[in-house]
C-alpha cells in the first residue's frame, strides 16, 4: 500500500512537471508583443521570441518578460513622446480657438477703422471739397493715432483726442477769420479757450467718452485673446519630470513586457498618473478661470455701452456736426477769442469771413445705407463677440480637467476601467487606490508618480503671473479705465529665462519627503498565472508536491 502511494505521488509530480513545461513553452512566446512592438515602428532586432528572465528591467516588474533593456529604454522614450502628443491633441481645440478668434477680432477691428476713415474721407471731400483736402492731415493723424493705440502703442487717448479738437479749432478759426493773420503764439492762446468756449458744442465731450471706453475695451479684449493663446501654447509644451515619464512607461508599456500588449490601463490608474504628471498645469486653473471670467465681462461691455462698431460708424457724422456747430457760433466764438487773446493783425488778403463761411453752408449729408462701405470682416461685432463668448465659456476649468479628458480616450484606457480586465501597474486586474485631487499640494502621496510638492514649476508660475496681470487689465477695461500696456513678452509669459521667483511662487512646504507607497493592486490574475510554469507560484506548487512525497515516505518507514 505504501509503495503504491509513493508511485502515485511520483507520477503526480512528473505529470505536473510535464504539464508545466508544456504550458511554459506556450506562455513564454512573445509573438503578440513582437507584433505590437513593430507596429510602433521599432525594429525586431534583439527582440526575444520567448520570455526571458526580467532581472535587467528598471521600470517594469522583474518577472519573466518579453522586454530586453534596449526595448524598455525605447518604450521609455516613446512614453515621453506619447504624453507630449496627448497633451498637444487635448489642447488643440483650446489653442486654435484663441488663435482663430484673436485673428478674427483683430481683422475685424482694423478693417472697421479702415472703413470708417474711408467713409469720413469720402464724405468730407464731397461736402467740403478743397478746404477739407487742404486740412485732411488733421483727420488722418486722428485715425493713425487710434490705430497706434489699438495695436499697442503708448498713446494717451484722452490727450490725443483733446489735441485733435484743439488742432481742428485752430484750422477752423483761421478759415472762418481768414482776413486776419494768426501767429503761433496766438493759435496757442486760442487752444487754451477750447474748454471755456465749447466751439464744437457737446460733441467732443460725448465722443471722447464713447471712443475712449470702446477703444480701451477693444484693445484689452484683443490683448486678452493673445495672452490666452500664448499661455495655452506654452503650457501645452511644458517639459515633464523623469518620475512622470517613468510612471507613464509603467502604465502604457509595461503590459508589453508582461506579454499583455493588448491590455489597456485601468481608468483610475491613468487618472492618478496624469494627475501627478500634470499637477502644475492644474494649479494654473484658478487664475485661468478668473481670466476667462474677466474676458467675459469685457465681452459684455463690447456688446453694450462700449460697442466699438456703434461708436466708429457714425463718427464722420458726429465730427461734421461739431464743425457745423462751430460755424453756426463762429461770430460769438471769434469775439470771445479776440477779447481774451487780443485783436489779431489783418492779413492783407482782402478776403471776408463771409466768403469762407459760405463754403460750409453745404450741409453735411451722411451716406445712405447702400452707399456705406461693407461691414468689416464680413460680420458684425455682436456676432463676433457672441461666438467668442461661447468658446470662452467652454474653456473654463480646462487645465484641471486635462487628466480626465486624456484618460477618457478609449485609445488610452480600457473601456471597462473599473473592472479587473485592465492593467493596474503590476498585472491584469482591478485597481484599488483612490483617485487623488487636482493640483500640486494633493500629490504628496500619489501612489504612481513621485511628485516633489515643494518645487512648483517656475515656468507655470510665470504663466500664472501673465494671466494675473491680464486679468487686472481686463477688470480696469470693464470699468472704462486704461493702464499702460507692456509688450506681452515683458509680462512674465516669455521664455522663462532667469530664476526670479514672483509673489505667486510657493517656495517652501513644510512636508517631510515620503516615498510613494506600493500600489494596492489586485492579485487575482496571479492565481490564474500560478498554474503556468516559469513564474514563482508554479515553483511553489512543485515544492508543495515534493514535500507531500517526503511526508508519505516518512509514513511508510
Amino acid at each position: 500500500m505504501c509503495t503504491m502511494l509513493k508511485i502515485q505521488a511520483v507520477l503526480c509530480t512528473f505529470s505536473v512537471l510535464f504539464l508545466s513545461v508544456g504550458a511554459d513553452l506556450k506562455a513564454r512566446t512573445c509573438s503578440e508583443v513582437r507584433q505590437a512592438y513593430t507596429a510602433k515602428g521599432f525594429s525586431l532586432v534583439n527582440v526575444p521570441h520567448q520570455e526571458i528572465s526580467g532581472e535587467h528591467l528598471r521600470i517594469c516588474p522583474q518577472d519573466y518578460t518579453c522586454c530586453t533593456s534596449e526595448m524598455e529604454d525605447k518604450l521609455h522614450q516613446q512614453s515621453k513622446l506619447e504624453l507630449e502628443k496627448l497633451l498637444e491633441e487635448s489642447s488643440h481645440t483650446l489653442r486654435s480657438t484663441f488663435m482663430s478668434r484673436h485673428k478674427s477680432f483683430d481683422e475685424f477691428f482694423l478693417e472697421l477703422l479702415e472703413n470708417t476713415e474711408k467713409s469720413l474721407n469720402d464724405m468730407f471731400v464731397r461736402t467740403y471739397g478743397k478746404l477739407y483736402m487742404q486740412n485732411s492731415e488733421v483727420f488722418q493723424d486722428l485715425f493713425t493715432e487710434l490705430k497706434r493705440y489699438y495695436t499697442g502703442g503708448n498713446v494717451n487717448l484722452e490727450e490725443m483726442l483733446n489735441d485733435f479738437w484743439a488742432r481742428l479749432l485752430e484750422r477752423m478759426f483761421q478759415l472762418l477769420n481768414s482776413q486776419y493773420h494768426f501767429s503761433e503764439d496766438y493759435l496757442e492762446c486760442i487752444s487754451k479757450y477750447t474748454d471755456q468756449l465749447k466751439p464744437f458744442g457737446d460733441v467732443p465731450r460725448k465722443l471722447k467718452a464713447q471712443v475712449t471706453r470702446a477703444f480701451i475695451a477693444a484693445r484689452t479684449f484683443v490683448q486678452g485673446l493673445m495672452v490666452g493663446r500664448e499661455v495655452a501654447n506654452r503650457v501645452s509644451r511644458v517639459s515633464f519630470t523623469p518620475s512622470c515619464i517613468r510612471a507613464l512607461t509603467k502604465m502604457l508599456y509595461c503590459p508589453y513586457c508582461r506579454s499583455l500588449p493588448s491590455v489597456k490601463p485601468c481608468g483610475n490608474y491613468c487618472l492618478n498618473v496624469l494627475k501627478g504628471c500634470l499637477a502644475n498645469q492644474a494649479d494654473l486653473d484658478p487664475e485661468w478661470n478668473q481670466f476667462i471670467d474677466a474676458m467675459l465681462l469685457v465681452a459684455e461691455r463690447l456688446e453694450g455701452p462700449f460697442n466699438i462698431e456703434a461708436v466708429m460708424e457714425p463718427i464722420d457724422v458726429k465730427i461734421s456736426e461739431a464743425i457745423m456747430n462751430m460755424q453756426d457760433n463762429s461770430m460769438q466764438v471769434s469775439a470771445k477769442v479776440f477779447q481774451g487773446c487780443g485783436q489779431p493783425k489783418p492779413s492783407g488778403m482782402g478776403r471776408s469771413a463771409r466768403g469762407i463761411s459760405d463754403v460750409f453752408n453745404a450741409r453735411f449729408r451722411p451716406y445712405s445705407p447702400e452707399e456705406r462701405p461693407t461691414t468689416a470682416a464680413g460680420t458684425s461685432l455682436d456676432r463676433l463677440v457672441i461666438d467668442i463668448k461661447e468658446k470662452l465659456k467652454q474653456s473654463k476649468k480646462f487645465w484641471s480637467a486635462l487628466p480626465v479628458s486624456i484618460c477618457a480616450d478609449d485609445k488610452v484606457t480600457a473601456q471597462e476601467s473599473g473592472g479587473d480586465q485592465c492593467w493596474n501597474g503590476h498585472s491584469k486586474g482591478r485597481y484599488f487606490p483612490e483617485v487623488l485631487k487636482d493640483g500640486l499640494t494633493h500629490q504628496m502621496n500619489n501612489p504612481e508618480v513621485e511628485v516633489d510638492i515643494t518645487r512648483p514649476d517656475t515656468f507655470i508660475r510665470q504663466q500664472i503671473m501673465a494671466l494675473r496681470v491680464m486679468t487686472n487689465k481686463l477688470k480696469n477695461a470693464y470699468n472704462g479705465n486704461d493702464i499702460y500696456f507692456q509688450d506681452s513678452s515683458d509680462e512674465g509669459s516669455g521664455s522663462g529665462s532667469g530664476s526670479g521667483c514672483t509673489e505667486a511662487c510657493v517656495t517652501e512646504f513644510d512636508f517631510a519627503s515620503t516615498e510613494a507607497p506600493v500600489v494596492g493592486a489586485d492579485r487575482s490574475d496571479e492565481r490564474v498565472l500560478s498554474s503556468a510554469p516559469g513564474h514563482a507560484p508554479s515553483l511553489a506548487l512543485l515544492a508543495a508536491l515534493a514535500l507531500t512525497v517526503l511526508a508519505l515516505q516518512r509514513q511508510c518507514r
